[in-house]
């Protein structure tokens, strides 16, 4: 299905696999090739880019969305279910797989802060160790960790210890990856 579009307006948007921020222009033509995690990957004659969920506008789709808000929340820590739900939100925008369910987070640690709320400090990994979307997938991380009930700071590291491989993936990653 081609899903072609032309942007509204100028928008920030991430050159894959490079990591290389850039503006694309108001009336681009763009094919979005993946809605993943509430962001989008686009083609467009200069290459591949992902554009934030938040500026999905400029697409002419819905970014309506509802963040959690912690004036309701009761002061317990997250609960760790929830955390892991949002992190299955965050997805590499080359691979159709949430980094949870290709092995790329090793740790989610949950610390009480002084002032109030939690601190989650989070190692990940990537697949490759050249990936330039790195830091974006991170931010994603971050993002999607601040917006749980509770969490008032969220840390995300990229780490290399110990190395990813194909072993790590999930059996449904696999299989929606066609590794099974």
């Amino acid at each position: 299905m081609d899903d072609t579009r032309t942007l509204s307006r100028e928008v920030e948007a991430t050159l894959i696999p490079q990591g290389t921020p850039m503006s694309l222009p108001e009336g681009e033509t763009v094919t979005i090739t993946h809605r993943l995690g509430g962001n989008f990957t686009v083609m467009t004659h200069n290459g591949m880019f992902r554009i934030k969920g938040v500026d999905g506008d400029a697409l002419g789709e819905d970014v309506s969305e509802a963040a959690a808000s912690d004036d309701e929340h009761d002061g317990s820590p997250p609960e760790k279910d929830a955390l892991w739900e949002a992190l299955k939100k965050v997805f590499d925008p080359e691979i159709p797989v949430n980094i949870v369910d290709l092995g790329l987070v090793y740790s989610l640690n949950t610390k009480e802060r002084l002032e109030g709320g939690y601190k989650l400090d989070m190692d990940m990994t990537l697949t490759a160790p050249g990936c330039g979307m790195g830091p974006a997938i991170a931010e994603d991380a971050k993002g999607q960790l601040e917006r749980v009930p509770g969490v008032s700071e969220a840390e995300v590291n990229i780490v290399w210890d110990p190395p990813w491989n194909q072993d790590m993936i999930s059996e449904e990653g696999k299989m929606v990856l066609g590794l099974v």
